[in-house]
């Protein structure tokens, strides 16, 4: 996939379903609103057989450098120096704008090929107004419809020739990235964090609350192993949630947090640990996913120890579930604790890839009811038979009963406390079922 594909424009031209068109599937959000886009979301294009990388960016806008539209403008001009080719989406319907015309010249003055694209041309009306684009000086216009999948066939002759042959020699298949989702209240670092971990602004950020829209995906590599961060909006209390557009971006971190491997949930140090950060660590839980807990602005805290004691004692109290969970302070402005954050990511991954020999788990169920024996049914003692590991990422395991539905919540915890504190499972979900059934290792 050697074609890297750039699509720009002003507001509300389409860019974003464009990009999921290209894409298959709606990996951007997409609203009537203008502006949705902010941060340059990153997937791998295809029409037909031609493939190729794809940047969605955000709408041009004419605006100071320090303001929020002037960031987000430098940020798609990051975009347009790494792509091979730009595609300038204007909207068919209205017709070529003075806003059109100001970026197309910007676009002359780029070294970069650029191929004009008139969407929403699903209608004769819009079709007429395509002279227009020839004005811009960028070459004959291709009239397509996003929405409908209507002219990629004339797209994709348009793309052809900026597309490299393909290699001879097939290349090793590369190691699966980390998938890794950043997620937790606005404006706790989040975007800033994925900033100083690729070295690079690749994420937009500021003072201004909820920057980020999209879950945004990076592609990094840490000490040789190759990850997928995704930034991801912040996640307010159900209650406040009152924008259509605010709760496509939390359906959207939640989506992330559904699709990762290993979740850093990321905290203000300055606020401590509050009820919307547990929320968000049980729901990653309740996902079945490893995490780590991240607390950042950590050089802005005084009293250090006192603040650390006092997180750890809070985790304890609110998330037992997690007992062991990793908690590593972070400055993700300066970079500071940020190895030490990333050997908890890799040490988390490994503890939720665990798989427990049944042999060691079978020996450790006797030697913990000989400890503290099951509770007594009907007067007769429940038997616990036999226990196997059958999945991981979570650890996951099923234990064989007499009679499983009898067996009290309170002893179920204290089997997975046992089990996490014995076979060193910290932090990590551990999924415990209960089985009706006989050991297979009895004798007939």
């Amino acid at each position: 996939m050697s074609l890297t594909v750039a699509i720009i424009g002003r507001p509300n031209v389409g860019k974003s379903t464009l990009f999921n068109r290209l894409a298959g599937r709606p990996l951007a959000l997409v609203d009537d609103a203008p502006g949705v886009t902010r941060d340059r979301r990153e997937g791998a294009g295809r029409i037909a057989d031609l493939a190729f990388r794809l940047f969605d960016t955000a709408g041009l806008e004419e605006a100071p450098p320090d303001s929020l539209a002037g960031r987000m403008q430098a940020q798609t001009a990051r975009s347009l120096d790494a792509a091979d080719v730009a595609l300038l989406v204007v909207d068919a319907r209205d017709g070529v704008t003075p806003a059109d015309r100001h970026f197309a010249r910007w676009l002359r003055r780029v070294d970069k090929p650029v191929i004009v694209v008139a969407n929403k041309a699903e209608g004769r009306a819009a079709i007429a107004e395509l002279g227009d684009a020839y004005g811009l000086g960028l070459g004959e216009p291709v009239a397509i419809s996003a929405k409908h999948g209507e002219g990629l066939g004339e797209l994709y002759e348009r793309l052809l020739p900026f597309a490299a042959p393909p290699a001879e020699e097939t290349e090793p298949a590369a190691e699966k990235p980390l998938q890794l989702a950043i997620v937790g209240r606005p404006n706790v670092g989040k975007s800033t964090l994925v900033n100083r971990l690729v070295g690079e602004e690749r994420l937009l950020t500021g003072p201004e609350p909820g920057i980020t829209r999209d879950a945004i995906a990076v592609a990094w590599t840490w000490q040789g192993r190759p990850l997928r961060l995704v930034d991801t909006a912040g996640m307010r209390r159900r209650a406040r949630i009152e924008e259509r557009l605010e709760k496509l971006s939390v359906g959207d971190s939640l989506h992330a947090v559904r699709f990762a491997e290993t979740v850093v949930l990321v905290l203000d140090a300055l606020l401590g640990l509050e009820r919307q950060d547990l929320t968000i660590a049980n729901l990653v839980a309740e996902e079945g996913r490893a995490l780590v807990l991240a607390a950042n602005k950590w050089d802005l805290v005084r009293d250090k120890p006192a603040r650390l004691a006092e997180l750890r004692e809070r985790l304890d109290e609110a998330l037992p579930q997690l007992r062991g969970i990793a908690l590593t302070p972070i400055a993700a402005l300066t970079g500071s604790g940020l190895d030490r954050l990333m050997g908890a990511v890799i040490a988390a991954d490994a503890v939720w890839n665990r798989r427990i020999p049944t042999a060691a788990l079978n020996r450790w169920l006797a030697q913990v009811q000989q400890r503290h024996p099951p509770p007594l049914v009907a007067g007769r003692r429940l038997r616990l038979r036999y226990m196997t590991q059958v999945n991981t990422r979570p650890p996951s395991f099923a234990l064989f009963a007499s009679k499983p539905g009898e067996l009290p919540e309170s002893y179920r915890r204290y089997l997975v406390a046992a089990l996490r504190a014995e076979f060193e499972l910290p932090g990590t979900p551990i999924r415990l079922m209960l089985r009706k059934g006989q050991n297979p290792y009895a004798p007939d």
